[in-house]
């Protein structure tokens, strides 16, 4: 089985911040541990005519290497000791502190592993207690990271994303972003429950397969049947299998930018005004808002904001159908307004309005 196929069945979740593995700064104080051993070793090699080997009476290369081990260890057996007064103040000013770093080097690098680890199993215990009504974000390309970023500009905070993909170029993505990550296939049950996905209150589905999206969408929909699923397809003709799959909302991607090429090559102000509504953060944006009391009993097109369309009781009308004509306590809007407030067009409902929700 390989690496790959074993990360992806074991689900495995990790956090960011972590600049570097402990096994690889295990590995660099290892390389350390050798540079000292192997330096002492030459150092007594060279002044192998201040050492007296109780056994011979001389001091060859083995003998070096054995006198280094045992004395950096700490262990000292006393059969090789040196002679000289050089050899006596190398020993005191030189192998003596190399002793001392070899011991700290290895001991703490021991002891900084293991905490760690213990520190890592910690963190990764309190995201789990934590983890509730949050983002589980299926596949972390241009969609998905920019799906996220959205979410982010609107509000959600970093900390209540989750992102679920095999490959370890979206796990380094992911935690540039300061995203946690569930490594592995999001059509496995174990791994979308490490992701939290029971708990989950929004579920984004964007892989680049139309038949993983189909499957991790049943799987999601099996283990929570009350998150808000949004899934992406590539080809139309998918989209009403992903809707029998249990998705809420559908996004045809590859239909979508064909629309918005269309557009641009028919009529190039059109295709910059759609580009601008879909970019968030600059120019106009569409945004959904509650009603406000003072809006209450007015016609769509008379608000401040340029009103598209009104949700009541979970059904969207566009502006202009005769049963929205009057706005009603409970309505939300879908708007085109400003994407920045300014002096002259003030947002609805960032001045502490009172909104005109239902009472029941």
């Amino acid at each position: 089985m390989t690496d790959v196929a074993r990360v992806e069945q074991r689900g495995q979740v990790s956090l960011p911040e972590r600049a570097r593995s402990p096994w690889w700064e295990l590995g660099r104080r290892l390389l350390l541990a050798l540079a000292i051993l192997s330096g002492t070793v030459l150092l007594v090699w060279f002044d192998r005519h201040g050492y007296a080997d109780n056994s011979d009476g001389s001091v060859d290369f083995l003998d070096a290497i054995y006198y280094t081990t045992v004395t950096l260890s700490t262990t000292g057996y006393g059969d090789i000791a040196p002679v000289s007064d050089q050899a006596r103040m190398v020993n005191a000013f030189v192998i003596t502190p190399a002793r001392i770093a070899f011991l700290v080097l290895l001991i703490g690098t021991t002891l900084e592993v293991l905490a760690s680890q213990g520190r890592e199993m910690l963190r990764i215990a309190q995201w789990r207690k934590h983890m509730q009504n949050h983002v589980v974000v299926v596949g972390y390309g241009t969609k998905g990271r920019s799906a996220v970023e959205t979410l982010v500009s609107n509000g959600t905070a970093r900390e209540s994303v989750v992102v679920v993909d095999p490959s370890p170029e979206a796990l380094a993505d992911a935690h540039a972003d300061g995203l946690a990550v569930v490594t592995g296939d999001a059509t496995r049950r174990g791994v979308l429950r490490r992701a939290g996905v029971a708990e989950a209150e929004q579920v984004i589905i964007t892989t680049d397969r139309d038949d993983s999206n189909v499957l991790a969408t049943l799987t999601v929909r099996q283990l929570n049947p009350d998150a808000w699923i949004v899934a992406a397809v590539r080809e139309q003709e998918n989209a009403p299998l992903m809707k029998q799959s249990g998705a809420d909302s559908v996004i045809t991607s590859s239909e979508a930018v064909g629309r918005l090429l269309g557009l641009s090559s028919l009529s190039p102000t059109l295709g910059s005004v759609m580009e601008d509504l879909l970019t968030y953060g600059d120019g106009l944006e569409v945004a959904e808002r509650d009603l406000l009391v003072t809006e209450v009993g007015k016609q769509p097109q008379s608000l401040p904001d340029q009103v598209i369309s009104v949700v009541r009781d979970e059904k969207v009308y566009r502006y202009f159908d005769p049963v929205v004509s009057l706005l009603a306590r409970g309505d939300r809007l879908i708007v085109v307004r400003p994407a920045r407030e300014l002096p002259w067009a003030p947002r609805p409902g960032t001045h502490n309005e009172e909104l005109a929700v239902d009472e029941d």
